[in-house]
């Protein structure tokens, strides 16, 4: 018996599978029906309200398997308002309010553009940084994948040369990755709780940015996460104290005895994406000089 019988694939692999059912198969009732078709190419059986957990599995398993095959070992997470102009558009952004409310509006959206401009200092200085181990890329930046502070921060990668990646949620509302995403590491979900795990998996370092109801909520389940113990402690990087403090009454919850003081902890105020990355190295004991 020699070496490549021992070694050789047996079975066919399931895509040369489906390109004899495609080449020998004839043309009756019976091949044309619905159930003839291979169950993993009936994509009206895959979304079946019953193959849920398939679905599941197939969005916990792709972004996974992608990720590791790019040699993605962590990120660097960014979550932030979609709605914060970049400091070119601000003007504009003001321009374009028709109503004294809208213009008050987006006069304090453009007010914010200065988070654009960190969100993507940090993008650039942690990819610059180019940590690698054990044969993985370290502290890669990754976003949710659409407009502004999430844009912002994959900019701030492709600036440096480096590869970044969103993670993109199917909405009602049109709802496109930006640009900056690397297209191999550009990825989109349906389950919001496939896609935050994800966010999560890989991440060494998260900052958050002002933001709406869907940073909040990442924010906070981050937060739980660490706080019950489900989760290690990793630097957790809270841009905007003026803003987030109006948001949440942190004191306020820990006088209250709802968390505790040391609670409070759990995160780093910050302004700058210098003093951001500088939490993070201290935090790894990474040297970048």
């Amino acid at each position: 018996m020699t070496e490549k019988d021992l070694t050789d694939r047996k079975f066919y692999k399931a895509e040369q599978e489906a390109g004899f059912d495609e080449s020998h198969a004839k043309t009756t009732p019976q091949t044309q029906s619905a159930s003839y078709q291979l169950a993993f190419r009936d994509t009206d059986f895959l979304l079946r309200e019953e193959l849920r957990p398939v679905r599941f599995q197939l969005e916990l398993l792709k972004p996974e398997m992608l990720l590791d095959e790019a040699g993605i070992g962590s990120t660097l997470v960014v979550y932030g308002s979609a709605r914060i102009p970049s400091p070119e558009d601000a003007a504009r952004t003001i321009a374009a309010a028709t109503t004294p409310e809208a213009k008050a509006v987006a006069e304090r959206l453009a007010a914010k553009s200065k988070y654009y401009e960190e969100a993507h200092k940090l993008g650039q200085i942690a990819s610059e940084c180019a940590v690698v181990e054990k044969g993985m890329r370290q502290f890669v930046i990754c976003s949710g994948g659409g407009p502004s502070i999430m844009e912002a921060a994959n900019r701030g990668a492709v600036d440096a040369g480096a590869e970044t990646v969103g993670l993109n949620i199917v909405l009602p509302h049109e709802q496109a990755p930006n640009r900056y995403i690397t297209p191999r590491l550009s990825f989109q979900f349906h389950y919001f709780a496939l896609r935050k795990m994800h966010f999560l998996l890989r991440a060494r370092a998260v900052a958050v940015f002002p933001g709406g109801f869907g940073t909040l909520d990442e924010f906070l389940e981050l937060l739980t996460l660490i706080q019950t113990g489900k989760m290690q402690p990793i630097p957790v990087l809270l841009f905007g104290r003026d803003y987030w403090s109006r948001v949440i009454d942190f004191e306020f919850m820990a006088d209250e005895g709802v968390i505790n003081r040391k609670d409070l902890e759990l995160f780093h105020w910050v302004e700058t994406a210098e003093e951001a990355w500088k939490i993070v190295t201290d935090f790894y004991d990474v040297d970048c000089g």
